[in-house]
């Protein structure tokens, strides 16, 4: 996808933000049926159809600006939401040339990148920004390597660690995370991270998984799709903010719900990395509210089915108590009872 990008759209306060037609119909809607309960649903992160949000490594759209201001005005208020442990700096260079490399390759109208040993030049246009450093030197750089690059990249990271048979979650650039901490968080291993998520530890998810990434081979990265919901198009929806955002809930009702709530996935994309042998977690978070989705007919039937029937455990832990029934009643008249194709495409 060439972004046009809509440089003018917020995240905060008046949220100004929406999706074009070409951007809602690549939406990763993350209901493959018409019921969901929580799964590992791990796949090969290869390259999926032209224009869709997998065609390359990272995804860069139409929000690419609106993005990268909206984390900066996190950190200016919050510089914690980036934090490295001292012996990460190897996979912080790991993860800068990974981003780098990506972006220059797939999207080389924007971004460029030319390296003499480690002698670096990295373009990024749309920012406006003309780096020359060395690879390796972090006083070459304004910021640390994973802070530097990650202000220009959609989505938050996290990297994790490997040692003693489990992953350890020890840097990370987080702003546009799903109520969790990273500063809560740092330094907590794989399971004591996902702690908070019901069910999926009885059904023995997390377990699964852990053994799968423990084995993730570079070159390999896999993808997965994960999913909650918003009240208005905000990015950051942080513990830490709470009191921001917590009372959002209470002002969606079954006539306002289709502008309020939004659908909010999550693509995440894990990648070994090659000096460190540590793991980078990409989270990148797309955002669109129920009216769009019901242009098209089968999202807005499937999502409907979806929600109606979604299990008291996750409705709960997903934070979709107080809204969850008026998205339904909301969502009622797109749903005429027919059946839905299989898969996630628009029909």
């Amino acid at each position: 996808m060439s972004a046009v990008f809509k440089a003018d759209e917020t995240f905060r306060d008046d949220f100004r933000f929406s999706n074009s037609p070409a951007t809602i119909r690549r939406f990763p809607l993350p209901f493959a049926e018409d019921e969901y309960m929580y799964s590992v649903n791990i796949e090969p992160h290869l390259p999926g159809a032209k224009g869709s949000v997998t065609e390359f490594a990272f995804d860069v759209d139409e929000h690419y600006i609106a993005e990268c201001r909206e984390r900066e005005l996190v950190l200016a208020a919050e510089p914690l939401r980036f934090q490295a442990l001292p012996h990460m700096m190897s996979s912080q260079w790991d993860c800068l040339d990974l981003i780098m490399e990506s972006l220059a390759r797939d999207y080389p109208e924007h971004f460029s990148l030319s390296r003499r040993g480690n002698d670096w030049h990295w373009i990024n246009r749309p920012l406006s920004i003309d780096q020359r450093f060395t690879f390796g030197e972090a006083d070459s750089l304004p910021r640390q390597p994973l802070d530097y690059i990650t202000r220009q990249a959609q989505g938050d990271f996290v990297v994790m660690d490997q040692r003693d048979g489990d992953l350890w979650l020890e840097a990370g650039m987080v702003t546009t995370q799903a109520d969790w901490s990273l500063d809560f968080d740092m330094s907590m291993n794989f399971r004591e991270w996902h702690g908070p998520v019901p069910l999926a530890h009885e059904l023995g998810v997390f377990d699964r998984a852990l053994k799968f990434l423990l084995n993730l081979r570079l070159g390999q990265p896999v993808r997965r799709l994960n999913w909650t919901m918003t009240v208005h198009p905000r990015l950051d929806t942080s513990p830490e903010n709470y009191h921001k955002w917590g009372s959002d809930r209470a002002t969606v009702t079954a006539q306002n719900a289709g502008d309020l709530v939004h659908l909010r996935v999550e693509l995440q994309g894990l990648w070994r990395l090659p000096r460190s042998n540590a793991i980078v977690f990409g989270i990148r978070c797309y955002l669109i509210n129920l009216r769009e989705l019901a242009t098209v007919p089968k999202w807005a039937r499937r999502v409907h089915r979806v929600l109606r029937a979604l299990h008291p455990a996750l409705v709960d832990y997903k934070g979709l108590t107080r809204y969850r029934d008026a998205a339904v009643e909301w969502l009622a008249p797109f749903d005429d009872g027919a059946p839905t194709t299989s898969g996630t495409a628009p029909e």
